[in-house]
């Protein structure tokens, strides 16, 4: 029986200062290939390569990774600063109509970080540019030296709500999770329920309220060790198990209508 497919929404990056590539982290293909048990396929996230129609109708469900540069403000009606850092428009492009859609159609996908923020501002919520420069928050970005391990450690906890979303999946409603993000919620848009707060009250999980098909995005990089982590493996376990009910779903219907 073949897997699903997993669209993972790419970034671009420029290698030796000359190519231009559209890539995906290693770490996303493993994650997805392994607890999710589905077929990885990086899709070049600008609108110049794909349509929204054609990637809803290939793939299974969708990995909005994360990424350096951010969701430029003008998706949520804010001015470009400084402290909005870098920006990749044509991935704005494409991820932020396709969460509308997948919502809509109950085609499930999963937010990280870049991702976890794309859901918000697709859903008419908000961000804020730097978290570690408001009161009383942390420094929630990635330490600038150190092996991988050590950037990746897990560094702070999330609380769920009590008998929530994250709860139920988790079977706790507390864990320990790496942090790597500059920016964050700053307005939920109106249908998103945030499930998970860091303990300066930092948004973590999140998920869209009423939506048909599984949402769930966090803040972290559950993609690290994803295999071996119990709340990654959980994570991606349940995704893959939505994007196999979609498929067959699809698979179904395909029948039905020969």
């Amino acid at each position: 029986m073949s897997r699903p497919v997993i669209g993972i929404i790419g970034n671009q990056y420029v290698i030796d200062n000359r190519f231009p590539v559209q890539a995906a982290g290693g770490m996303n293909c493993a994650a997805i290939a392994g607890p999710a048990q589905c077929m990885p396929l990086v899709i070049p996230s600008d609108p110049d390569y794909v349509s929204i129609p054609e990637l809803l109708e290939h793939c299974d469900g969708f990995l909005f990774t994360g990424g350096r540069p951010n969701v430029h403000p003008g998706q949520y009606g804010e001015e470009p600063t400084e402290a909005h850092g870098a920006f990749d428009e044509a991935r704005d492009a494409i991820a932020i109509p396709l969460i509308r859609a997948c919502v809509e159609r109950g085609q499930p996908f999963f937010g990280i970080c870049r991702g976890f923020q794309e859901v918000n501002v697709a859903m008419g919520g908000t961000l804020y540019p730097e978290i570690r420069d408001l009161p009383g928050r942390d420094n929630h970005r990635m330490p600038p030296d150190g092996t991988l391990e050590e950037q990746f450690a897990l560094r702070h906890k999330v609380h769920f709500a009590d008998g929530g979303v994250f709860h139920r999946l988790m079977g706790a409603q507390e864990v320990m999770t790496n942090t790597l993000h500059g920016q964050g919620i700053k307005a939920a848009g109106p249908d998103i329920v945030i499930d998970g707060l860091a303990s300066d009250g930092t948004p973590e999980a999140i998920y869209v309220r009423d939506a048909p098909g599984f949402t769930l995005s966090v803040q972290w990089h559950p993609e690290w060790n994803a295999a071996r982590d119990p709340v990654s493996r959980v994570l991606f376990n349940a995704f893959g198990d939505a994007a196999r009910a979609w498929a067959a779903r699809g698979a179904g219907m395909a029948r039905r209508s020969a």
